[in-house]
C-alpha cells in the first residue's frame, strides 16, 4: 500500500495532474446517494429483466396509441411510383427530382414509373463538391491549419448529403436524363466505399494545393492547372464506379399507356428544357428554427453543391406561418421539398410519426421535457432527412390533423413507401420546406428580399439531409 501511494504521488508530480480530483468527480458519498435512489424493487427488476435483452425503443412502444393510425387524407397530390435511395445519403436529390418528376409525368402524360436518372446528377454532384473543396482550399491557403474554417474544410471535403439548392444548381448546369439512360450502379446505391476513397484523395490534394499556393511567385493560373489535374483524377474515379455521364442519347418517348410518341436524340440540357424546364428563381426555402429570430433571412457559408452556385438561404418563420402555405400548395396539386428529423418517434412498420408512439418516460421513470428550441440548441434535434410533402388532412375548421410525405426508402418501407405524421409531430420536428412563389403571401415574400445573415459552415443548421 505504501509503495502504491508513493507511486501515485510521483505520478501526480511528474504529470502535473492530481492523483484525485478534489471537486467535480464522483465521490463515495455521491455514489451512495445514487445507489440509494435506485430502488431495485420488484418493478425495477421486472423492467431490468426485459431491457437487458431488448431495445428501449421496442419496449417503449405505446400500446394505447396502437389504434390511432388513420390513412385517410382530405387533400392529396397524386403520387407516382416510389423511389429508393438504397444505402446512400441522396434523399435531397430523390426528393428534389420527385418534385420535378411529378410535374413532368402529369404535363407530358408519361408512365407512372418514369424517373430521372439520380446516378447522372449524383456524378456531377460529387465532381462539383470536389471542386468546391479544392477551390476553398486555394482561397484559404494563407490561413493556418488550426483556423476553424480550414479545419472544417478538411473535416468535410465531400458528402453525399445535400439540399434543394443543390438540385436547382446541378439541374440548371447539367440538365437531366431519363433513369434508363444512366442507371444506378452499386456505388451510387451504396456510397460509403467510394466516398471514403474520394475524401482521402481530396484531403491529400488539399494539402498539396496549400503547399503550392504558399510558394513565392505561384500564380492563380498554375494553381488552376494543378486543381484541374486533381479533378481529372476524381472524374476518373467517378467514371470507374458510376459510369461516365452521357453527352447525347436517343430516347423513346412513351405515353402513360405505353404507346410510342416519338424517338429523338437529346443532350441532357435539351431533354431538361423539353420535359422539365423549371424557373428555380421562383422557389424559396422557409424554415422553422426557434433558436433564431423569426422573419429574418439566413445564409450558410459553403452550404452549396457548386462553387459558382448559391449558398442555401432560408427565411425563418414560426410554424403558424408555414403550415398555411403548405396547405395552399397541396390544394393546388403541387408537391414540396420537405425535411425533418425523421428518426424521432418513428414507427417504421406503420410508417407513422407520432409523439405518442413511444413512452420512454414511463419506461425509464423520468421525463424528457425539452421543447423544440432547446433540442436544436443542444444538438438533440435537427433536419436529417428530405422527403416530398404530398398530403394534408384538414378538419372542419380547415386546420391540419396530419400530413403525409412520399419517401425514398422503397415501396415496402413505411406505409406503402409513405410516412404519415400527426400535426403535433409536424410542429415539433419539421424544419424546412421549399415553396413556389405563388403560394407565399406577399407580406412574407417581401421579407425574402432582405440581406441575409451569414452563418458559418459549422452551424448546426448546415447538416445536409441524407
Amino acid at each position: 500500500m505504501k509503495t502504491r501511494t508513493v507511486f501515485l504521488t510521483l505520478l501526480a508530480l511528474t504529470t502535473g495532474v492530481p492523483a484525485q480530483t478534489p471537486q467535480g468527480g464522483i465521490s463515495p458519498a455521491m455514489m451512495q446517494q445514487m445507489q440509494k435512489q435506485y430502488k431495485g424493487d420488484a418493478a425495477d427488476k421486472a423492467i431490468r429483466n426485459v431491457l437487458v435483452n431488448n431495445s428501449p425503443t421496442k419496449m417503449a412502444q405505446n400500446f394505447d396509441n396502437a389504434t390511432r393510425f388513420d390513412a385517410h387524407f382530405s387533400n392529396r397530390v397524386v403520387s407516382k411510383a416510389i423511389t429508393n435511395q438504397k444505402s446512400s445519403g441522396r434523399c435531397w436529390m430523390f426528393t428534389g427530382l420527385n418534385v420535378l418528376r411529378n410535374k413532368t409525368i402529369r404535363e407530358h402524360n408519361l408512365p407512372a414509373d418514369f424517373q430521372f436518372s439520380q446516378a447522372y446528377l449524383f456524378f456531377y454532384d460529387q465532381l462539383e463538391k470536389s471542386n468546391l473543396f479544392l477551390q476553398a482550399i486555394i482561397d484559404t491557403y494563407n490561413k493556418p491549419m488550426s483556423d476553424q474554417e480550414v479545419e472544417w474544410l478538411f473535416k468535410n471535403p465531400l458528402s453525399d448529403g445535400g439540399q434543394f439548392t443543390g438540385v436547382a444548381n446541378l439541374v440548371s448546369k447539367y440538365g437531366l436524363v431519363p433513369g434508363d439512360v444512366m442507371p444506378e450502379t452499386y456505388n451510387t446505391n451504396n456510397t460509403s466505399s467510394i466516398s471514403s476513397l474520394l475524401k482521402l484523395k481530396l484531403r491529400e490534394d488539399g494539402l498539396a494545393l496549400r503547399e503550392m499556393a504558399s510558394k513565392p511567385g505561384m500564380t492563380s493560373a498554375q494553381l488552376e492547372s494543378a486543381k484541374t489535374d486533381m479533378l481529372a483524377t476524381i472524374y476518373r474515379m467517378l467514371s470507374l464506379t458510376m459510369g461516365e455521364p452521357p453527352t447525347r442519347f436517343t430516347w423513346t418517348h412513351r405515353n402513360a399507356n405505353g404507346d410510342v410518341v416519338s424517338t429523338e436524340s437529346y443532350t441532357p440540357m435539351s431533354f431538361y428544357e423539353e420535359f422539365a424546364k423549371t424557373d428555380f428563381s421562383k422557389y424559396y426555402m422557409v424554415m422553422n428554427d426557434p433558436t433564431r429570430e423569426y422573419y429574418k433571412v439566413y445564409e450558410i457559408q459553403y452550404d452549396r453543391h457548386v462553387y459558382d452556385g448559391q449558398n442555401w438561404r432560408y427565411l425563418n418563420l414560426p410554424m403558424e406561418d408555414i403550415a398555411p402555405m403548405c396547405i395552399a400548395s397541396i390544394e393546388d396539386s403541387t408537391m414540396m421539398y420537405f425535411s425533418c428529423d425523421v428518426g424521432k418517434f418513428l414507427d417504421r412498420e406503420k410508417g407513422l410519426l407520432d409523439l405518442n408512439n413511444f413512452d420512454y418516460a414511463s419506461l425509464m421513470g423520468t421525463t424528457f421535457s425539452m421543447d423544440k428550441r432547446q433540442r436544436v440548441a443542444s444538438f438533440a434535434s435537427g433536419s436529417s432527412h428530405a422527403m416530398t410533402l404530398c398530403a394534408v388532412d384538414l378538419d372542419d375548421s380547415n386546420k391540419p390533423r396530419k400530413w403525409m410525405v412520399e419517401n425514398s426508402w422503397g415501396a415496402d418501407n413505411g406505409y406503402h413507401g409513405f410516412l404519415i405524421m400527426t400535426n403535433e409531430w409536424f410542429n415539433e420536428y419539421m424544419f424546412r420546406v421549399v415553396l413556389e412563389e405563388k403560394y407565399i403571401p406577399k407580406k412574407i415574400r417581401k421579407m425574402l428580399d432582405q440581406e441575409p445573415i451569414m452563418l458559418p459552415a459549422w452551424d448546426p443548421m448546415f447538416a445536409p439531409e441524407e
